[in-house]
């Protein structure tokens, strides 16, 4: 999912996500990249400045915390995750069923 999570509300979100894992066989991933802010929200302004972009243009959508993922995630069902920073302000987080 490619900068498709912080387009939704924090409900549409865990649904695709739940989606996302009943879909998969045993062992499949879901990856997940956008630009996730840092947990401490203090390092990544282009994440900061997108999710204030997303609260302005959308019903409901931001940007979040790789933290924020994982759990989603673990809610879901998937039972390893793990985020991985990637090439400028964008990071990948990846959950395993």
């Amino acid at each position: 999912m490619g900068h498709i999570l912080h387009d939704w509300n924090l409900e549409q979100k865990k649904i695709l996500l739940r989606k996302a894992y009943e879909a998969l066989p045993r062992g499949g991933a879901v990856i997940v990249y956008d630009s996730v802010i840092d947990d401490n929200r203090s390092q990544n302004a282009f994440g900061l400045l997108m999710s204030l972009n997303m609260l302005i243009e959308t019903e409901g959508g931001f940007d979040y915390t790789g933290g924020d993922c994982m759990t989603w995630m673990k809610e879901a069902g998937f039972t390893q995750t793990r985020v991985e920073h990637l090439e400028g302000p964008d990071s990948m987080v990846i959950g395993i069923k």
